[in-house]
C-alpha cells in the first residue's frame, strides 16, 4: 500500500504541487484567486511554455540546452531589424525569429553532434556567442519594435489572448510529434538508452541534432511572444530564463535522465512557475527573497525528478526474473 501511494505521489508530483501553491496563496491572499488574475497568469506564462515545450525535446535525449535565453534575445532581435529595414510585417517577423533560432539551434547540433563535444559545453559557450552577437548588433542600446507588434500582441482570437493561442498551438504540434510520429517515438528511445537505440538502427546523432534547432526555434519564437506584450528589447532581455525554461519543463514532468515527459507537461510546468511569481507579489514577500522561494521549487522538482527515476530503476528490477529450465 505504501509502495502505491509513493508511486502515486511522484506521477502526479506537478498536479499536486500546483493544488499545493494555490491553496498557499489563496489563504495568504484571497484576492489571489479570481478569474483575472489566472488569465493574467496563463498569458504571461506562454513565452515560458512556448520555450519550455522545445527544451522538452532535449531533455527528452538527456541533453541540456543552456542557450534559450540568448536565442530568445537575439532571433526576436534579427526580426526586429527585418521589421524595420525591410518591412516584412509582424508575420514575417515571426517567421524571421523563427529561421534565426533554427539556424542558432543548427550551430548547437554541429557542435554537440558533429565534433562530439558535451552539450553543457556548447551550450554555454552559444550562450555568450548569442547574446555578444545581440550587443554588438544594437551598441547595447534599446531597440524599439513598431507599434504593430503590440497591437498583436494585446489582440485574441475568440476571447483568447495570442499569446496563449501561440502556446497552444506549438503544444498541440508537439504533442502530435512526440506521442503520433516516427520521430517522437525515436526521441524517447534516444532518452532511454542511445546505445539500444542505435543498435536498433536510429540514426541518434540526427535525432539529437533535431531536437537542439527545435529547442532554439521554440527559444526564438517565445522571445517574440514576450516582446509582443512589451515593445521593447534591451540588452538585458532573456538573461536567465534558461533557468525558467529548464525549471518548468522539469516541474512538468520531463525528466533530467531523458526518456520521460511530454510538452503538454513543460507548458503546465511553466503555468506553475509563473504561478508562484505572481503569488509571490500578491503575498509581498521580500524582493531579494523571492529568487530563493524559486530555487526551491526549482530543488523540489528535482528531487522529485530524482526520486522518480529511482523508483522506475526499482521496478524494472523487480521485473526482471530468473530463466528456469
Amino acid at each position: 500500500m505504501q509502495d502505491l501511494f509513493t508511486r502515486l505521489v511522484l506521477k502526479n508530483a506537478t498536479a499536486l504541487i500546483f493544488v499545493a501553491v494555490i491553496a498557499f496563496f489563496w489563504l495568504q491572499a484571497p484576492q489571489f484567486v479570481s478569474a483575472e488574475n489566472f488569465a493574467n497568469i496563463v498569458k504571461q506564462s506562454s513565452f515560458i511554455g512556448v520555450a519550455a515545450v522545445g527544451m522538452s525535446f532535449v531533455l527528452l535525449t538527456r541533453g541540456i540546452d543552456l542557450s534559450v535565453g540568448s536565442v530568445m534575445y537575439l532571433g526576436p532581435l534579427i526580426a526586429g531589424f527585418a521589421m524595420r529595414d525591410l518591412g516584412v510585417g509582424v508575420a514575417g517577423g515571426l517567421v524571421v525569429a523563427a529561421l534565426a533560432g533554427l539556424a542558432m539551434g543548427a550551430i548547437n547540433a554541429l557542435f554537440i553532434v558533429r565534433f562530439n563535444i558535451a552539450p553543457f559545453i556548447v551550450t554555454l559557450a552559444t550562450l555568450f556567442f548569442f547574446r555578444g552577437a545581440g550587443t554588438w548588433m544594437t551598441s547595447s542600446r534599446q531597440f524599439d519594435f513598431d507599434r504593430s507588434l503590440l497591437d498583436f500582441g494585446l489582440a485574441s482570437v475568440a476571447g483568447v489572448p495570442v499569446p496563449v493561442v501561440i502556446l497552444l498551438v506549438f503544444v498541440i504540434v508537439a504533442h502530435i510529434v512526440l506521442t503520433r510520429t516516427t520521430f517522437g517515438r525515436q526521441v524517447y528511445a534516444v532518452g532511454a538508452d542511445p546505445e539500444v537505440a542505435r543498435k536498433a538502427g536510429i540514426q541518434v546523432e540526427w535525432v539529437r541534432a533535431r531536437v537542439y534547432i527545435i529547442s532554439s526555434a521554440c527559444a526564438a519564437v517565445a522571445g517574440f511572444v514576450l516582446i509582443a506584450q512589451i515593445g521593447r528589447l534591451d540588452v538585458a532581455f532573456g538573461e536567465g530564463r534558461e533557468f525558467d525554461v529548464i525549471a518548468a519543463a522539469v516541474l512538468g514532468g520531463v525528466s533530467l535522465f531523458g526518456g520521460i515527459g511530454s510538452a503538454l507537461g513543460a507548458a503546465v510546468g511553466a503555468l506553475l512557475i509563473q504561478t508562484v511569481k505572481t503569488g509571490l507579489v500578491f503575498t509581498t514577500v521580500n524582493l531579494y527573497l523571492q529568487p530563493i522561494v524559486l530555487a526551491g521549487v526549482i530543488f523540489l522538482a528535482v528531487l522529485i525528478d530524482s526520486l522518480r527515476v529511482v523508483r522506475l530503476r526499482q521496478a524494472r528490477r523487480r521485473t526482471i526474473r530468473p530463466i528456469t529450465r
